[in-house]
């Protein structure tokens, strides 16, 4: 290339940095690189760490280590000044030799900050490379150790410093904890894992591919960066295929996946449904809606099977009475057995072919099978029983038990003549500890001097003889999983009284699965269910007495005023007038949760990880559970994201 070519790639250089400014001016953005002598301040005195010569990924520069030429530079380096200046000439120059033969060879001088790069010497190098499309620039790197502190993004680079020097890439640069771990499990490796000059060079040239489409689908525009979209493409895709697609394949794939990157890119990704809206064709919206159906068939899919599996008796349950009650509206389906991710995926693909409308996965574990059929198949509805997903593909659905545990609480409470009452959690998942807490709140109703004394059944050990050792004799144990209150005489569901080594049950929460799948699906076929859906937020069900989907089974045997007031306390819940959490609220800490002026919002609730002070007992950390809790806790549990990952995948 001659001077006078370069001259040409100049000026097209310089039209494109003052497009840039214009598009960083309309959106707030800054419209000069940044200076890293400004974002440290003049009284930092970090350490600095020399690393020698480095391969800088280009799109990690973003600024100059000193304030003196930003004002000849876009913020992605690309040239403002006037042709006929002498920086001008430079620039050409240098564009002239990198085309040359000889290229541009010497290194820049950088500086790394957080993950991101800042020019001290070579900015006009940086800024020609650049417009060319070098993806690495060799540089001279001295890392500025941050401060430690407890912000997300500053423990997310301390995690980075230890990816780095098993990885020695730079491509990725998380802001969340944990996901540094995440990724490297999605790619069968871990940290303690030395990567060979060859994987570095496959996953760079993956990740490119990857960047590549999701820039071209306008990712920029949202508030997620690739590395986080790509944590989301390996639950559903894996690793291999962005080496194995087209490019046009890669962007048709990450497509279908990207109402649910808007979904996770949002502040509140989740939108909690508390109350039933369902609504049959026939009334005015649904003649607004013309998209309703008029008949759909509905897919159940259940890990083992209602003879094996209580939790799975109650959904069949539910789903019977759906066929019951609508009639040759509904077409039913039944998949068991889908005891692992593979067989989840078979039954659900079985399910589609079989012309499924509507499929409903029971059970959290499988939700990711759920959202990879979801993704694949967008037009038919899928659900999944679990809780707190942020992926706008799968609606997931829950009950509000917690609101038969504040009345079971307070029958247990009256019936405990030594103030001392059991209670065996299941597992520390979303909404177990409101469920725990909200007993024990029931209970001081009752009795003001009630002790709850907390025992685990993913602990193992036997909780129901330690307590009536101890001298317990009032214990809540796991919930009766369907309305049959035959269970009630079990022994070991609901909350029940131990006299003479006799039990006699109190009463429990029952899950009414029948009345949840009747309104969802009379939602659909009343033209409701679509509502909402365009702002691309995760639809989280989590309804309750109010709509009918949680009630409790009390005991023939419970005295006549205790039952009075089981059914006080039961219209209140279902009228809305009364709410378990508004009074005075206490942690074991002593901190005050409320004082009885607030009603705690469904995102607290579901999301709450203390205990009340009258409960005696912890919530166990993911070390201390049995093996057979782990997987549920992985999924649902209420500190999931401090959880070590497993291997999956390969690289």
């Amino acid at each position: 290339m001659d001077i006078l070519e370069a001259r040409e790639e100049y000026i097209k250089a310089r039209r494109l940095a003052y497009k840039e400014i214009r598009e960083m001016r309309a959106v707030g953005k800054d419209t000069e690189p940044a200076v890293l002598d400004d974002i440290l301040g003049e009284n930092y005195t970090g350490s600095t760490v020399d690393l020698g010569i480095v391969n800088v990924a280009a799109d990690r520069i973003v600024g100059t280590k000193s304030a003196g030429r930003v004002a000849a530079f876009s913020p992605n380096f690309m040239p403002l000044l006037d042709p006929e200046t002498e920086f001008a000439q430079k620039w050409i120059n240098l564009c002239a030799d990198h085309m040359s033969d000889e290229g541009i060879r010497d290194p820049i001088v950088c500086y790394e900050y957080l993950g991101k790069f800042y020019i001290q010497e070579g900015n006009k190098r940086v800024s020609v490379l650049k417009y060319f499309g070098a993806s690495q620039i060799p540089g001279v790197v001295y890392r500025i150790m941050p401060e430690e502190s407890d912000e997300p993004h500053i423990k997310a680079y301390f995690e980075f410093l230890e990816f780095y020097k098993a990885t020695g890439l730079y491509d990725v640069l998380f802001r969340q904890p944990g996901d540094y771990e995440k990724l490297l499990s999605h790619l069968g490796k871990d940290l303690e894992e030395v990567w060979t000059e060859d994987e570095r060079r496959t996953f760079r040239a993956y990740f490119r591919y990857f960047k590549e489409a999701f820039y071209d689908l306008r990712g920029n525009k949202l508030d997620i960066l690739p590395e986080e979209a790509l944590l989301l493409w390996l639950k559903v895709y894996p690793f291999r295929d962005l080496g194995e697609k087209t490019s046009e394949e890669i962007k048709h794939a990450l497509s279908a996946l990207w109402s649910n990157l808007v979904s996770v890119s949002q502040e509140s990704p989740v939108q909690m449904d508390t109350v039933s809206n369902a609504q049959e064709k026939g009334s005015l919206l649904s003649l607004l809606l013309p998209i309703a159906p008029a008949h759909l068939n509905v897919a159940l899919i259940y890990q083992l099977n209602p003879t094996t599996s209580e939790w799975a008796k109650g959904h069949w349950e539910g789903a019977e009475h759906v066929q019951k009650v609508l009639g040759d509206k509904v077409t039913v389906r039944h998949y068991y057995n889908a005891d692992s991710p593979e067989e989840a995926e078979m039954l659900m693909e079985q399910a589609v072919a079989d012309g499924a409308d509507v499929v409903f996965s029971t059970t959290p574990k499988l939700s990711r099978p759920t959202l990879k059929l979801a993704v694949k198949y967008p037009r038919v509805r899928f659900l999944n029983c679990s809780v707190d997903a942020p992926y706008s593909s799968v609606r997931t659905y829950y009950s509000r038990v917690f609101e038969g545990k504040f009345i079971t609480g307070a029958i247990a409470g009256a019936m405990a003549n030594n103030d001392r009452i059991g209670y065996i959690g299941s597992y520390p998942i979303f909404g177990v500890p409101t469920a725990i807490n909200a007993f024990a709140l029931g209970a001081q109703l009752t009795n003001p001097r009630a002790r709850i004394c907390l025992r685990w059944s993913c602990l193992g050990g036997d909780p129901v003889r330690d307590f009536i050792e101890s001298g317990i004799y009032v214990i809540s144990n796991r919930d009766v999983p369907t309305p049959d209150k035959k269970y009630l005489e079990y022994g070991t569901f609901g909350t029940y009284m131990v006299e003479d080594g006799v039990l006699y049950p109190l009463g429990s929460p029952i899950w009414l699965w029948g009345n949840f799948y009747e309104n969802v699906i009379r939602s659909i076929l009343g033209g409701t269910w679509e509502k909402g859906k365009n702002n691309m937020r995760a639809v989280n069900y989590w309804w309750g007495m109010d709509s009918d989907v949680i009630d409790v089974n009390l005991a023939d045997s419970l005295p006549d005023g205790l039952l009075q007031l089981c059914n006080i306390l039961r219209e209140g819940l279902k009228a809305g007038t009364l709410e378990p959490f508004q009074r005075r609220v206490v942690t074991q800490d002593g901190r005050v949760i409320n004082t009885g002026d607030r009603i705690v919002s469904p995102e607290e609730l579901l999301h709450m990880d203390w205990l009340c002070d009258n409960v005696d007992g912890y919530i166990p950390s993911f070390d201390q559970i049995a093996p057979f809790a782990k997987d549920m806790v992985r999924e649902l549990g209420i500190y999931r994201d401090t959880i070590p990952v497993e291997k999956e995948g390969t690289l």
